[in-house]
């Protein structure tokens, strides 16, 4: 059977004890997990000792999670039985290593498709990494600040009234994503502070590609407009997203526990919550921007343009 192997690291400014007591009970899980998040109706039970846990949840599935093996304050070996929406068992384990007064933790998973899935293999290496790489995120706030600044806020479908717009289309690296758009709204507001009289709205981002496989990543940082000016400077573009059905997502928090509202969209996607209007790219709309607000106060709004 096609096999694959993710690990992810992070460092977090606490003691190997302090991380190792919180990963080992499964009683913290709920408040920083990675999966739990996209579905607060999700059932969960953690039985006796913290120990062991299993869910059972529409677009979460259903499985169950124990704890085989403790060497505090080093490793920690488990095991997931996924339920649905297929069978699969892999182990899992995290590994904790002393950096000062901080500690790096590795969370480690390695498992198997079925053989007919074995052109999936790097699709779901890459997937699953970036879900640890999410998951750790918010593992570190909840062990340095005892919780995760992230809220999703269900809006439901109804209708986006649509926008002109301008903006640069950008293509880039999943790595230099924030540095590339932080420089494109840099000229966008640049320009915007200049023509203020035309602004009509908070600025947004359109994804037109986001292939975790290849780290590619094409997206356009935009302005709506009033009307389209006669010109533009050199590299921005203009364009218009039409009056449509939106499923939306609002998230509360910094910018880098948006990927929790992007994947409880496409999990709703693929679970046929909605169907998704092809030809018009999803976007996330910045209610407010940093400087104006705290990271923790951060509110964006992840549309999802929804078929008639």
């Amino acid at each position: 059977m096609p096999a694959f192997h993710v690990a992810k690291s992070i460092t977090i400014q606490a003691s190997p004890e302090k991380v190792y007591s919180i990963i080992s009970d499964y009683h913290h899980w709920r408040a920083w997990s990675l999966w739990l998040i996209t579905e607060p109706g999700v059932k969960v039970e953690v039985k006796t000792g913290g120990k062991e846990y299993n869910w059972n949840g529409k677009r979460t599935g259903s499985g169950e999670m124990k704890v085989l093996k403790e060497n505090s304050p080093h490793r920690l070996d488990m095991v997931v039985h996924f339920l649905k929406p297929w069978k699969s068992t892999s182990p899992v384990w995290f590994e904790l290593k002393q950096q000062g007064q901080a500690t790096e933790v590795t969370w480690s998973m390695t498992g198997s498709l079925p053989f007919f899935m074995f052109f999936m293999t790097k699709m779901m290496t890459a997937y699953i990494g970036s879900d640890y790489d999410r998951g750790l995120r918010m593992l570190k706030d909840y062990v340095e600040t005892g919780a995760v600044p992230s809220k999703l806020d269900f809006k439901g479908i109804h209708q986006y009234a649509g926008n002109k717009y301008i903006g640069i289309k950008t293509t880039c690296t999943m790595d230099t994503l924030n540095t590339t758009m932080a420089d494109d709204f840099g000229k966008l507001s640049t320009w915007a502070a200049k023509n203020a009289n035309q602004m009509a709205g908070p600025g947004f981002s359109i994804y037109h590609v986001w292939d975790v496989v290849k780290n590619k990543v094409v997206y356009t940082s935009a302005f709506p407009v009033k009307e389209v000016p006669n010109s533009l400077p050199e590299g921005f573009i203009s364009g218009i997203i039409p009056a449509i059905k939106v499923n939306t997502i609002s998230h509360t928090g910094p910018y880098k526990h948006l990927g929790n509202a992007w994947t409880t969209q496409y999990m709703m996607q693929r679970g046929k919550e909605f169907k998704h209007r092809k030809g018009i790219d999803p976007f996330e709309v910045y209610m407010n921007m940093p400087g104006q607000v705290s990271e923790e106060q951060l509110v964006t709004e992840i549309h999802f343009p929804v078929a008639e």
